[in-house]
């Protein structure tokens, strides 16, 4: 039993090793990996060598499934290409793994005591995050290790025997546990080289060894489609086409394993050799053969999970739980939701003006609703930030955070300001009978169109975090104000002359400037953190201009 328990926790320490190394990984280049990754997929092959080299660095072919499969989801690569990119996922994968079957125990120390003293000494910085790479790689090679030893003494067990010989009679069982050890590991490396470490000692005969790396093969790809499986449609075609590729692979590779071994095996080296040029062999020759038919899978796939019709405008779009896994790409599904979020405003604001000059109910009631749906994107944005771990979050990723949450709110709380604005045109205006003066109307119409292009601006401003257009928009901020003190003055000019237009809407249209200028400061607002991050604000403008913008909300 005491070997038991000690190869069980050599198992878990190398499934945790792992762990530590991918989300180290992903905190130290998430961002930057999905910009290599973007900017690299031109064609079928560029693409396939892409996901070689960034599976290489996460060692995890299932990070990389759900980043594809969210850029899928975003409409940024095509699903053929990104089903290239598994392929060569898979390979980055079997090369880490052919690094591991060295005998590296002797590098075990030296990386946990470098990895602890940089992840202690620099805690919230980049180093300190490689440090947490460097721990989980000497984890790795410490349990390999371990479960080296554990298992040279539980080989010479009459049962462990006897249960050996039943499982390795039977080929498709094989498989079978592969493929489950690869879904509760989360990781077909670790089950691999557990499987290498396993044949090493003969604990596993090397015709089992091999069947558990297709079946390990084979749970990597189900394990991809299991975590997306709450995912946007589009998102599943990713994982469901590298599963395909994976069951065409293990179907034509199962009937030759004893060639391989026959006519391979002695020019190969010892058992783990084996067993991971074997993982490695298989995924070339399944990326060479198959990268040719992408585009026949893919159809194949878009057949079995047709893409349903639009969803209504409020629900969340692009908030795919699957990314939640990957802090970085969890941020940017919030961001673009965020988006949403604010084209739903600026439908309210143009209607709103159609409503001024139209007096048309029933489209003032279908934007007063729209309000709701404001409101529900903010919760549904609120609540899947909430489900980001922010320790595994950068400092950049960290500040995107805080700017998501401050976009949403801003935008929650012009939705609640166009809906008063509309209520009181319904109350004071279109019930009443009443209009605006030509003059008047044309300044609500000017503060109007400048309201829409700060909006677009504050967007844009959100989504690429440019100084430039952050310091513009606040200099929006203040001419907009003086605007609006010079139509407030025009308009009591208009009162002292008595003009009857103006005297029976004059609450309304002090009301409807002021709220359009309110609406502006929320806008504006979006440019304090991109320029405080960047410096260019002062501490003291900062401080008066939030405290302005709490008075004017208040107000």
């Amino acid at each position: 039993m005491k070997h038991l328990l000690n190869l069980l926790a050599a198992v878990a320490l190398l499934v945790w090793g792992t762990h530590l190394v991918r989300t180290g990984i992903l905190r130290v280049f998430g961002a930057n990996l999905r910009q290599i990754l973007a900017r690299s997929i031109s064609n079928r092959y560029t693409a396939a060598v892409a996901g070689v080299g960034v599976t290489a660095l996460l060692q995890s072919s299932t990070a990389t499934a759900l980043i594809v499969s969210a850029f899928v989801g975003q409409g940024l690569i095509t699903l053929p290409l990104a089903l290239a990119v598994m392929l060569g996922a898979d390979v980055g994968t079997s090369l880490v793994t052919v690094v591991f079957s060295f005998d590296l125990s002797w590098l075990s120390p030296l990386l946990i005591f470098v990895g602890v003293v940089l992840f202690i000494s620099r805690t919230d910085t980049n180093v300190g995050r490689f440090g947490r790479v460097l721990i989980g790689l000497g984890l790795m090679l410490l349990a390999l290790r371990l479960v080296s030893e554990s298992t040279q003494i539980m080989v010479q067990s009459p049962v462990v025997k006897a249960l050996l010989e039943s499982v390795s009679s039977d080929l498709l069982l094989e498989i079978t546990v592969g493929a489950v050890l690869a879904v509760l590991s989360y990781s077909s490396l670790a089950t691999v080289l557990l499987v290498a470490a396993l044949a090493s000692t003969g604990f596993v005969p090397i015709d089992m060894a091999l069947g558990l790396v297709l079946g390990a093969n084979l749970g990597s790809g189900l394990l991809g489609v299991l975590t997306t499986a709450r995912s946007p449609v589009q998102v599943r075609h990713v994982p469901l086409g590298n599963l395909i590729f994976k069951c065409i692979g293990v179907l034509l590779a199962a009937p030759v394993i004893g060639l391989w071994l026959r006519y391979l095996r002695p020019f190969l080296g010892d058992l783990a050799t084996t067993v991971v040029l074997f993982h490695l062999s298989f995924n070339i020759v399944m990326g060479v053969l198959l990268i040719a038919f992408i585009h026949p899978v893919a159809r194949l796939v878009v057949r079995w999970l047709p893409q349903p019709q639009r969803p209504p405008s409020g629900r969340p779009h692009h908030l795919d739980p699957s990314a939640l896994g990957t802090p970085s790409l969890a941020i940017s599904c919030a961001a673009r939701e965020a988006l949403h979020q604010a084209d739903v405003v600026e439908t309210m604001l143009q209607g709103m003006l159609t409503v001024v000059k139209t007096d048309d109910m029933r489209l003032s009631q279908d934007l007063r609703k729209l309000d709701d749906t404001v409101d529900e994107l903010y919760s549904a944005i609120k609540y899947y930030l909430t489900k980001i771990s922010r320790e595994e979050l950068g400092e950049e990723e960290s500040r995107r955070w805080t700017d998501i949450v401050s976009f949403t709110i801003n935008m929650e709380q012009i939705g609640d300001t166009v809906e008063r604005v509309l209520i009181d045109i319904e109350d004071k205006k279109i019930r009443k009978g009443r209009s605006f003066s030509d003059a008047g109307m044309a300044e609500i119409c000017e503060l109007h169109a400048r309201l829409i292009d700060n909006l677009r601006l504050g967007m844009s401003v959100f989504l690429n975090g440019s100084v430039r257009d952050a310091q513009k928009l606040l200099e929006e901020k203040a001419r907009f104000r003086d605007l609006e003190h010079a139509f407030a003055s025009t308009h009591l000019s208009r009162l002292a002359d008595n003009s009857v237009q103006s005297i029976e809407t004059s609450s309304l249209h002090i009301d409807l400037i002021s709220d359009l200028k309110r609406i502006n400061s929320h806008i504006c607002s979006i440019a304090y953190p991109i320029l405080e991050s960047a410096g260019a604000l002062a501490p003291s403008r900062l401080r008066s201009d939030v405290l302005a913008t709490q008075r004017e909300t208040a107000a």
